[in-house]
């Protein structure tokens, strides 16, 4: 015999409304009165016609969820898996699917979004990334259509409720870490010009120099894409007049490839070389030398980012806000002072 919602009202010692109510997600109910209603459901192998309650609502409990590039280069990196692993806590506590869109070109993922948008395939979009003149953020801007960005919007900042670290702070305190330990040649490896993270963490390493009297050479300054090591670029920067005797990373990924370019081509860190980096993968933990690196927290990145897309699908006239996650440096052994100590 099937189960009904007045069984599970009765097990759960609710109303059958207020059981029509937990399965419609009503912010009016209390989550220990859904948690309880949910066991319930659990217990008695209760499930709702997802469906029809979807049309009835005209809600699809799905949100889209934008990686920039395409799936295979973008999961190469353990930063989007980590965001992922946030979001999907998030969007199961609340009952929600992910729909993965992906595309080589800016064209093809925006041709992505905008049939998630038409077709009604998702009730908000998550971007994990940010970069300058986005279309796929005018085009969500223009259809008034809930979204959050992972990483500080390039343009209408105001309008987008957004969710990302103080990169311009942590980059100033990353590279201060290395002034703060001698180091006085510093270069800045960093991914895109176009993505406004590579921006900010540009913008804070140079304003550590500024404020340490320090100019910072344009030679000293590279960028490359995210999944690339640089090998080119920081063969090149070793073979400068005044190589630089610290260097500062966007991205933890990139570093490692670094450090095993050097490697093959004598150049021993941090003995001669310190790296510090961003982003506090595991892969940073365990690499030799393990990685100085500044912990964005990335899981927290996720949750929040999809906690404030949900509220707002809930209620789409609130306005946009700002969510800084902190961050904090591990302090690891890929930097050590200089002039490295004699017995190294």
């Amino acid at each position: 015999m099937d189960v009904t919602i007045k069984d599970v009202a009765k097990a759960a010692g609710v109303a059958p409304s207020t059981v029509s109510r937990v399965i419609a997600d009503n912010p009016r109910i209390s989550p220990a009165t859904k948690r309880k209603v949910k066991r319930a459901m659990e217990e008695m192998g209760y499930h709702p016609n997802v469906t029809a309650r979807n049309l009835a609502s005209r809600k699809t409990k799905a949100l889209g969820v934008v990686l920039p590039f395409s799936a295979d280069k973008a999961l190469q990196n353990p930063f989007f898996p980590e965001v992922l692993r946030g979001i999907s806590s998030i969007a199961h506590d609340m009952d929600y699917s992910l729909v993965l869109c992906t595309g080589e070109t800016d064209e093809e993922m925006l041709e992505g979004v905008q049939r998630m948008v038409y077709s009604s395939q998702t009730d908000g979009i998550l971007l994990l990334y940010s970069q300058v003149r986005d279309p796929i953020q005018t085009f969500l801007l223009e259809q008034k259509f809930p979204f959050v960005v992972v990483g500080r919007p390039a343009e209408n900042g105001s309008e987008v409720t957004h969710v990302d670290n103080d990169n311009i702070q942590a980059s100033k305190d990353i590279t201060s870490h290395l002034l703060d330990i001698g180091h006085e040649r510093i270069a800045f490896i960093g991914g895109s010009r176009e993505l406004v993270v590579t921006l900010d963490r540009l913008q804070g390493y140079e304003r550590a120099l500024r404020e340490a009297g320090i100019s910072s050479s344009e030679s000293y300054k590279v960028h490359t894409e995210f999944l690339k090591s640089g090998g080119r670029a920081v063969r090149e920067l070793m073979s400068l007049s005044d190589p630089p005797t610290g260097l500062v990373v966007a991205d933890d990924l990139m570093a490692i490839g670094v450090i095993s370019t050097l490697e093959e081509a004598g150049i021993h860190v941090p003995e001669d070389l310190s790296i510090v980096s961003f982003n506090n993968v595991y892969l940073a933990q365990v690499s030799r030398p393990a990685l100085t690196t500044v912990d964005v927290h990335i899981h927290d990145l996720g949750k929040e980012a999809a906690a404030c897309l949900i509220a707002h699908v809930q209620r789409r006239d609130q306005p946009a806000k700002r969510v800084i996650i902190p961050h904090k440096i591990e302090y690891r052994s890929s930097a050590i002072s200089r002039p490295a100590p004699s017995e190294a």
